[in-house]
């Protein structure tokens, strides 16, 4: 794994940051969230595109090399007019990693990933085409993890869910077995609206967490210390990620057994990032 792509995989919380708001980017990298989305889709209305790409390229040199390795642009979904002009924003700073929403297609991926060879990319499932075409778009080219945009998935299939989204946990755990086959890190669960009931943002995190989500997303730096402590490991996973990591050592890559269980390299990948959101390193 590249030290490229390392804090992307191990973080937990991913906080929206309107791309226009460039006042907010340092203070978004210094709220305690893993990683920061610089918002060039939702948080910008269309008239303010070309503002919202020319504040990041400005505010760029700024950053030091760790907080771009921390940094994501979302770029505009694929099929609009916006999108091209993204895409070449994030190869002019050599950006880390791209958020594509909308995500519908391995072609789509690969094609980005052409003209991004060094960037990671996060693809963003928010429509009944991209959740139908889960297996090819978690393998695609330099995929490291799946997103799920939970808000626009529920429009564009047409529910109207409880405030718990019981209607969307088999879509849930449909990202969450395509990213497992696909053996990349553990996916990202979608928003939580509110940003003041503090309740209903731990439980949504929680409940991310035992269905098999590695990190969820924020809209408000309030939301980044809760998400945060809910997928926070516990003392008994932190044993057994130890114990796995140790375990893979001895075999030096090798197949190995540990009670009973067979620790392949996404039991490996998930034990480390255990450890890393533990902060034992």
């Amino acid at each position: 794994m590249s030290s490229l792509v390392k804090p992307l995989v191990f973080s937990s919380n991913f906080l929206f940051v309107p791309g226009t708001r460039p006042e907010r980017f340092s203070k978004a990298l210094d709220s305690g969230a893993d990683a920061v989305v610089l918002d060039l889709e939702d948080a910008v209305p269309e008239e303010g595109k070309e503002e919202a790409r020319n504040a990041i390229r400005a505010a760029w040199p700024g950053f030091t090399h760790e907080q771009k390795n921390r940094l994501v642009i979302r770029t505009n979904s694929p099929g609009t007019k916006f999108y091209a002009a993204d895409l070449i924003l994030a190869q002019e700073l050599n950006a880390s990693c791209i958020l594509i929403p909308k995500s519908e297609s391995l072609d789509q991926i690969n094609g980005a990933a052409l003209i991004l060879p060094n960037t990671a990319i996060i693809p963003m499932i928010e429509t009944a085409l991209g959740l139908d075409h889960l297996s090819e778009i978690a393998n695609s080219n330099q995929v490291i993890r799946l997103a799920l945009g939970n808000l626009d998935l529920q429009a564009d299939l047409g529910m109207v869910c409880d405030q718990d989204e019981t209607e969307l946990q088999t879509a849930r755990y449909q990202i969450v077995l395509a990213s497992r086959l696909a053996q990349i890190a553990p996916p990202i669960d979608g928003v939580t609206p509110s940003t003041d009931d503090a309740t209903r943002i731990s439980n949504d995190a929680q409940r991310a967490k035992r269905m098999g989500f590695g990190a969820k997303l924020c809209i408000h730096p309030k939301q980044v210390s809760l998400v945060k402590a809910a997928f926070m490991p516990s003392e008994q996973e932190i044993t057994w990620a130890q114990r796995v990591i140790e375990a893979d050592k001895n075999a030096k890559g090798g197949a190995v057994k540990l009670d009973g269980r067979m620790i392949d390299r996404p039991v490996v990948l998930l034990a480390k990032r255990t450890i890393a959101l533990a902060g034992k390193h």
